[in-house]
């Protein structure tokens, strides 16, 4: 908490400058007040866009998220009509998914992967509040004033390298989250559409059968 914080104070003696001091003391306030927000949460359900971009093409899903902090999650793809009703899940041991085509539940891993869990803003707390190379900035979103907050993605991944999250300061819901490539190409954007913190979720939203 106190690494943070120095970043925190940094940025702001940067900005002073330009900045009345009103102004700055608004800023580290919704600072402090998002990420122990971010720090105390446990479970999320979102409704978000997932777009995900090689080098060849981009593809993007509308997806139901449930998550938890400790690692299950459950993500269903609602959108384009073609992938709706795929159902991929992690009980904190074994990956599976459900096919709607198929009617069936397949278990498809006992490994998870930065390419799937990294969608997760559960992810991005873990990296952020592990990672020694942090930062926090402010910055707009459209007419929205948010708090930018950056971490590095740990694992050396060929795609996966940082990644930015922007927190509306007046609601504190997450809005954005940005991957980027070790060359600062946009890997993956998740855009939330709804946000829920800390709600309740039965293990068996979660469970490989």
């Amino acid at each position: 908490m106190q690494k943070i914080t120095v970043i925190i104070i940094t940025i702001l003696f940067l900005l002073a400058g330009c900045k009345s001091e009103t102004e700055q003391k608004a800023e580290k306030s919704s600072y402090e007040d998002i990420q122990k927000k971010l720090s105390e949460l446990q479970t999320y359900k979102s409704e978000a866009s997932v777009k995900y971009i090689s080098n060849k093409n981009e593809n993007e899903y509308n997806t139901l998220q449930h998550c938890k902090i400790s690692g299950e999650y459950r993500v269903e793809v609602i959108g384009p009509e073609s992938a709706s009703g795929n159902v991929t899940m992690f009980d904190g041991n074994v990956i599976g998914q459900f096919n709607p085509k198929i009617g069936a539940k397949l278990r498809i891993s006992q490994k998870e992967t930065k390419d799937r869990s990294e969608i997760f803003l559960t992810s991005f707390i873990k990296n952020y509040f592990s990672s020694d190379e942090v930062s926090v900035s402010a910055s707009n979103l459209e007419d929205t004033k948010c708090s930018v907050f950056e971490a590095v993605i740990p694992g050396e991944h060929p795609y996966l390298y940082n990644e930015k999250l922007w927190i509306d300061n007046e609601t504190q819901m997450p809005l954005k989250m940005v991957i980027y490539d070790p060359q600062g190409m946009e890997r993956i954007i998740v855009t939330y559409k709804t946000f829920e913190y800390n709600v309740e979720l039965e293990d068996s939203l979660f469970m490989v059968k």
